[in-house]
């Protein structure tokens, strides 16, 4: 319900609208009651509701999987994804290489910049998907480390 006050030609009124029904309003003036009727029917604006859907980041493959495991269990397969889409510039390892964390793999050059990307574990690289000059997307799997 609405309410307003008028001042028509030096008297004052309190209306209420009550209800409105396609082009019928229920109103209230001074206390009194009235239906008013339009010569249109009148178009009640709505508000549009703002859906969204869960956001997933395009590096997680599943992201269901949990992302560490206990120290004293066995170590699986690690993937070195691409942070950002760009061009490989250099391959630094072959399969069957040993690496450790921290150690240089790729070289990115993502919007003129060159980005190193380094080991995130240890183990023996299984496998290289990207060569030099290979564009790549975010996300893409580059080196599998087993």
């Amino acid at each position: 319900m609405k309410k307003y006050s008028f001042t028509i030609n030096g008297n004052e009124y309190d209306v209420a609208v009550k209800n409105v029904d396609d082009n019928v309003a229920e109103v209230e003036v001074n206390g009194f009651k009235y239906s008013v009727e339009f010569d249109r029917t009148l178009e009640t604006t709505k508000t549009p509701k703002l859906v969204r859907q869960q956001v997933v980041p395009s590096t997680d493959i599943t992201p269901s999987e949990q992302k560490t495991s206990s120290p004293s269990a066995p170590k699986g397969a690690g993937y070195v994804k691409s942070p950002l889409p760009g061009t490989i510039l250099d391959v630094h390892v072959i399969i069957g290489d040993i690496v450790k964390s921290g150690d240089k793999l790729i070289t990115l050059e993502a919007m003129k910049m060159e980005n190193i990307i380094n080991s995130d574990k240890g183990g023996k690289v299984v496998s290289v998907n990207v060569k030099k000059g290979d564009p790549v997307m975010e996300g893409d799997i580059l080196i599998e480390i087993g």
